[in-house]
């Protein structure tokens, strides 16, 4: 699915990994079949190598996690979502460079 350093969030276990964890968190909503999901994927993966020990980075798979998309009204995709402290501290919706995805996490650190 993705590299090494990307994080899979599911509706089981977004509780745990996301809304608990000590650190910011980037989350990619995004399915397979979807074209500008596809084209942000290698700048998800490389903020994840980037920020490893500094930052969670994953990714949820609309598709199979609807409860967790549905919680936090992601209607189109890409969405990505920072998530500190629990609460969303920034988002994008739709193709972004990585970039703005960087800067979105940095901010957070």
């Amino acid at each position: 699915m993705a590299g090494e350093h990307v994080l899979e969030f599911t509706d089981s276990n977004w509780q745990a990994e996301v809304v608990s964890s000590d650190q910011p968190v980037l989350v990619d909503f995004w399915a397979p079949w979807c074209g500008p999901c596809r084209a942000i994927a290698p700048h998800v993966e490389a903020l994840a190598a980037q920020y490893a020990g500094k930052a969670r980075v994953g990714k949820v798979n609309v598709d199979d996690n609807q409860q967790v998309a549905g919680q936090y009204g992601v209607r189109s995709i890409p969405t990505v979502l920072v998530i500190k402290g629990g609460q969303v501290v920034d988002q994008v919706v739709g193709a972004v460079g990585k970039d703005k995805l960087d800067a979105m996490l940095s901010a957070q650190l």
